[in-house]
């Protein structure tokens, strides 16, 4: 099934980051980019102290320039880089403050939220005014959707929000969140096809190519992290990408990791300040299997492949409807 412009998408986006991480990397290591770990993490992570971060950088750019070259730059392409981009210049913004002014909270929560408001606006109005998108909600196995008129916009903000926390969550241990985009940005690739979108499945290529060849210095032991400025942006990617195919509830499914990771931390914080005790060790979920003896390897592996199942249930979803 893959076409020449995915192939080529593929193949710029991988040689990017693969080619820019030699050089980019040591800059951040002289720029003393490096990464502050949370005393009240896992203990083992306090030897990931200066590892450099702002990796996402390399990404991002790979993916607009593969995108770019590869794809037919069209309003809905155009749109999806919006999305991406505005959570990166908020990621790093956020990344900033914290590494470069030492500032360790970066940007305050309510200035990520106007930031991410924003975001929704403009995406839900260009998409309904200009793209003809309906303000309807798909949902599998109902004969019909569901026109949500208004409430769409308020649908958008919170796919975008959900989706940038709760990757920007699992951004915790070394390929973790790499890995697993990667493999949700492979299953829309296919949703895309689907729905006849292949420009955006050449952006969701390009996606996957870039995170996977990412891993080649997140690996664990990681040489560079992504940072919000990675996480936060791939986490718009994604949200934009089930946004324009109209497929905001198939994203729970293929994002079935993200959608842990931030249920841990909400169900750990209710519990918290109701009962005064804690479900998990620690969240998100990934610091309770270290906690439990678990090699940082073995999470890893175990969520890719946790995600990998998330990704063929959605897909089988899809086709069955």
């Amino acid at each position: 099934m893959p076409n020449s412009s995915m192939l080529i998408a593929a193949v710029v986006a991988a040689g990017l980051v693969l080619l820019s991480g030699p050089f980019f990397i040591p800059e951040l290591h002289k720029l003393k980019f490096g990464q502050s770990i949370r005393e009240e993490g896992p203990k083992s992570h306090q030897a990931k102290s200066g590892t450099p971060t702002m990796g996402g950088i390399m990404i991002i750019l790979a993916i607009l320039i593969a995108t770019c070259i590869a794809a037919h730059v069209s309003t809905k392409v155009l749109l999806a880089l919006f999305v991406m981009l505005g959570h990166f210049v908020i990621g790093f913004i956020d990344d900033y403050i914290k590494v470069v002014l030492k500032r360790n909270l970066g940007l305050k929560a309510r200035q990520k939220l106007l930031g991410q408001i924003i975001m929704a606006v403009v995406v839900t109005y260009i998409g309904v005014e200009e793209l003809g998108l309906k303000t309807d909600l798909w949902v599998p196995f109902l004969a019909s959707s569901v026109d949500l008129g208004f409430l769409y916009y308020v649908l958008v903000f919170f796919v975008l929000v959900g989706t940038t926390n709760a990757v920007n969550l699992t951004d915790g241990l070394d390929g973790l969140a790499a890995g697993t985009v990667a493999v949700a940005a492979v299953a829309y690739m296919f949703v895309c096809v689907h729905f006849g979108e292949s420009d955006l499945a050449v952006f969701c290529v390009a996606i996957a190519a870039a995170c996977v060849a990412f891993l080649r210095f997140n690996a664990h032991p990681a040489k560079v992290f992504m940072g919000d400025t990675g996480s936060l942006a791939l986490g718009g990617a994604l949200a934009g990408v089930a946004i324009l195919t109209k497929t905001e509830v198939l994203l729970v499914v293929i994002g079935g990791v993200f959608v842990l990771e931030a249920l841990s931390v909400i169900i750990q914080v209710i519990s918290f300040k109701t009962t005064g005790k804690r479900v998990f060790l620690m969240s998100p979920i990934h610091h309770h299997f270290e906690l439990k003896g678990w090699s940082e390897n073995k999470v890893v592996g175990v969520f890719w492949s946790v995600g990998i199942l998330f990704s063929a249930l959605a897909l089988w979803i899809l086709k069955m409807n």
